[in-house]
């Protein structure tokens, strides 16, 4: 299945442009959040290099963000590049499990595989990856059974639609859980 950037952009940009007065654009080195400039204006959603998974990280940020941190350059989240401390590291990755569930639940439901990243490479590395990858896991569990926040609802289906997943997403669901996570079980989430 082909991944064009461009779709995503058309199929967001669709959804949200004018209810929510932002747009998703192509972006160089690295992701930005940038709020309307001017009541007029747009806010932008800028991701990384054209990549899409970058795409579907930035929009899940995005999704998560309330009204008010919407307002403020990349939501008013700190972010420490790679080469974090231990404490650096901890802070990341419980800022890091509602958007990278939101982006597990995207990405199966545009046939793209997704990967859990503790993005910390050259630092002290994961505080801790495999309760990481649980909590992710839970959370998207979690997004399953009591439902998502409204905007990643509407893109879910979306890209359900576009890309023909609607019908087997349950059980793509199941197998890309077993896949990143062999010791949960995903047999009670279902959306439907």
């Amino acid at each position: 299945m082909r991944h064009d950037p461009d779709d995503l952009i058309m199929l967001f940009n669709g959804l949200f442009r004018e209810k929510y007065r932002t747009v998703l654009v192509r972006g160089g080195d690295e992701p930005e959040y940038l709020p309307a400039a001017e009541p007029d204006s747009f806010a932008q959603i800028i991701f990384a290099r054209g990549y899409y998974a970058s795409a579907l990280h930035e929009i899940s940020h995005w999704c998560i963000a309330g009204e008010y941190r919407r307002t403020l350059c990349d939501f008013g989240y700190w972010y420490c590049p790679d080469g974090r401390s231990v404490e650096q590291q901890q802070a990341f990755e419980k800022a890091e499990v509602k958007p990278q569930a939101l982006e597990w639940l995207f990405s199966v439901a545009a046939g793209t595989r997704f990967h859990v990243s503790v993005d910390n490479l050259s630092g002290n590395g994961a505080w801790d990856e495999d309760a990481f990858r649980r909590n992710v896991t839970a959370q998207a569990n979690d997004y399953l059974k009591l439902g998502l926040p409204y905007r990643a609802g509407l893109l879910l289906q979306t890209l359900r639609n576009f890309y023909g997943t609607a019908a087997d997403f349950n059980e793509v669901w199941k197998k890309e859980t077993r896949r990143l996570m062999p010791e949960c079980s995903a047999t009670d989430t279902e959306v439907t």
